[in-house]
Order: C-alpha cells, then structure tokens, then sequence
C-alpha cells in the first residue's frame, strides 16, 4: 500500500488553525441545497448512512446501507453530470451493509468498513475492504470470533506507514465493549484495545483521531460511569466518554460525560486545534426534550487539561437537535455538522435535520433544515467541503417516495 494515504488522513486532522481544516469557507449565511441524487431502494442503493467523499478526480463517492443487486448495500459514485455508477454491490462473503464513509489514497484506491458480512460460516461479524481502481475489490481483514471486535460502524485512519486504526462498538474482549484495532498493511489485525464497558466506556462507534506522536483520541457512546445509568444503552451504565490511548495500548479517560448539561452518547470524530484542545459533539444532554426526551445534544471543547466548555446546546427546535456525525472546521474556526433532528416540524413533528454552522464563540448560523420531501430528511453523516464553498452530504431517507414512502435518501450540495 501506497504511504501517501497517511498524508491525506493527516493533512484532514493536523493542518490549518484547526486540524482537520483545509477548508476555505466565506461569511455565514444560509446555503441553497440541490439534490444532486435521490436513491430509488433498487439497485443503485438506498440509506447512505456514511456519507460522500471527493475522490481525485473530483466525483463524489460513498456508500449505502442498503440496496444494490442484493439488498447488501452498495459502494458509488456520482459524476459532476449527478449520474450514478454502482461500483460495488456487497454480500455476505465480501461484506455487508457498509455504515462508514470511505478514505482514498493517492493511487485512487478506496478503503472502508462493513457492519456483517465477511464469511459464510455463521461468524460474520463485519470487514475492511479495498476498492481499486480497476473496479478489484479485496476484503482485507474480516472480523471471526469477536475478540478481534465485532460490526464496524466507524470509518477508519491511516498512519504514515500504510496502517489503519478503526473501533468496532462490539467485540474485543471476554466482556464485549468494543475494540480499537490497527491493522497492518498485510491485513494482520492487532487489537490496541478491548473495552471492559464499566468505567473506561463502552460502544465506540466513531472514528478515530492521531496525533503526531502516534496516540488516538476517540469517544464512546456509553460507559464511563458518569449520569447515573439515565442515558440508555450499556447495561453497566454511563453516557460515555472521550479517551487517548498510547501506542502502546494505554488508555486515560479525558472526560466522562453525565448526560446532562455537558451532553452524552457522543458518536462523534474528534477534531484538536494546535493548542491540544479536542473539539465533538454529544448527540443528547444539553438542553431540551428531543427523541427519548434526554436532551438535544452539544458541541463541545475539551482542553488538554480535562477541562470541558459547551460552546453550544441544541434546542432541538429550529437549531437542530441531535447532532451526528463528523464535524469540520475553517480556517477562522467555525464549525460545520448536522443534526439528524430538529430544525421544523415535519417527519412526525421531531423535525427532519439540519446543516449547521457554529463559530468558535459558539454563535449558530442554520445553514438548511431538512423538510423531509424531495430534499431530503434525517442526515447522519456530516459534510464534506470543497474549495469553491459547497458542502456535500448525504441523508438517510427523503428525496422520493420509495422504501416505504419515507424515501431511500439522498445526495445533497449545499451553495453558500
């Protein structure tokens, strides 16, 4: 595998005033959306849960849950025309039901996760796979017995040696609270750690981020201990936390959330400034009733100190609640995302979603909310950025009226 993956994954977390920018956006104000596609359930797809990214060549690639020519889930691309091309149709033996964004190298290989699939002996538990660019598709590690971790939701990074660090939310131990793993070039899997789901958290299901001493920073959805078993979920309770563990397999709580004013359940990337402060969002607390009435979710900023500041909490009215998905950032540190509810009042009265744009004092600019039609409903994933000003995103249903009338999802650009 070509090393250069590595600078890519790297230039996405490090660079700029913020790491993970590269980004250059103008003023805030409210963005235009178009649907550039609306999944029909068949076989071009439907539920791209994992969202789009910009291959080197400037389509837009990404995968859905479901569809394809056997109801797996396909992998996709879509020409600046918005014609969309079924790279991958996926089954049980080469994966299933891909949950995650992509990464690319510099070579035009994709690389991503599949919840299931991977064997056909009733031990498929989820895989990492490649796509070339000669359309070859290779599986590289297939998970088998849950102490290597067990259905992958997360995308995965790549350091500058051509490895890959992902979490599973299940698996990695006797006690079965997730895992984070490395695996090698050669597909040789190594478990860096296996989640007890007590007080060192339970359920990771974002991914991951590494800094330039090769530690990883991620957040797990439950556990921790914190909020007294009212945020749902891991049967040993907590709401969650955000962690670092050392290249050598030692992990420190940085923070545990309560699931109150502070936000809880976080199934958010990380994204750090030079300073060492990590940036997230926690998809409930905060403030507010929205779904399961726990809160409408928070970004946060966590300083290398353990120190947590809420720059912002969702109302979950016209602001959005329930943020998920990767966040970005700009140069001048304004953050953009999406809640998945929130932001009006169709889809049953919960609001279809939002984009959002939040500075770095914490002011919010909604930058679209979702009516749940032909433009789409309930994104999951976040936006990606290119250098014109457009946001690129997928949502899970909307855009038609197939897959059982709630629409089987779309792709979305956002003009600003």
């Amino acid at each position: 595998m070509n090393s250069t993956i590595a600078v890519c994954v790297r230039i996405s977390l490090l660079a700029g005033t913020v790491f993970g920018s590269a980004l250059s956006l103008g003023d805030a104000r409210a963005a235009s959306e178009s649907v550039l596609y609306s999944f029909t359930g068949g076989i071009d797809g439907s539920e791209p849960y994992g969202g789009v990214i910009l291959d080197r060549r400037g389509r837009l690639v990404g995968t859905t849950t479901l569809g394809g020519v056997r109801g797996q889930g396909t992998l996709f691309k879509l020409t600046p025309g918005s014609s969309e091309t079924v790279l991958v149709s996926f089954d049980t033996r080469r994966g299933r039901e891909p949950y995650a964004g992509l990464i690319a190298d510099s070579q035009g290989n994709l690389f991503g996760t599949t919840l299931t699939g991977g064997r056909h002996d009733g031990t498929e538990r989820g895989t990492v796979f490649r796509l070339a660019p000669d359309g070859r598709e290779a599986v590289i590690h297939a998970f088998e017995n849950g102490s290597d971790g067990s259905f992958p939701v997360a995308g995965l990074i790549a350091d500058g040696n051509g490895n890959f660090y992902g979490t599973t939310p299940s698996g990695g131990g006797e006690l079965d609270g997730g895992s984070v793993f490395e695996l090698a070039p050669d597909g040789t899997e190594t478990v860096l750690y296996g989640f007890r789901g007590g007080t060192d958290g339970a359920y990771p299901r974002a991914s991951l981020l590494e800094d330039k001493q090769g530690n990883l920073y991620g957040t797990t959805a439950f556990g921790g201990g914190g909020g007294n078993n009212n945020c749902g979920g891991w049967s040993s309770g907590g709401c969650g936390t955000v962690f670092k563990l050392t290249p050598n397999g030692t992990e420190t709580l940085l923070y545990v959330f309560q699931g109150g004013s502070d936000g809880g359940n976080s199934d958010s990337n990380l994204i750090a400034d030079t300073s060492g402060n990590l940036y997230g969002t926690a998809s409930y607390g905060g403030v507010g009733s929205c779904l399961n009435g726990w809160g409408c979710g928070t970004l946060f900023k966590l300083t290398p100190e353990g120190t947590k500041t809420v720059l912002y909490a969702f109302q979950g009215g016209g602001d959005g609640g329930n943020p998920a998905g990767n966040l970005i950032v700009d140069p001048e540190g304004n953050f953009y995302g999406v809640t998945y509810a929130g932001g009006g009042t169709g889809c049953g009265g919960l609001g279809c979603g939002t984009v959002f744009e939040i500075s770095s004092g914490g002011h919010e600019t909604l930058l679209y909310a979702f009516r749940g039609g032909s433009d789409g409903a309930t994104p999951r994933a976040g936006v990606i950025a290119d250098k014109k000003d457009h946001l690129y995103g997928t949502t899970m249903a909307g855009g038609g009226d197939g897959c059982g009338g709630q629409g089987c999802g779309t792709v979305f650009e956002l003009k600003r």
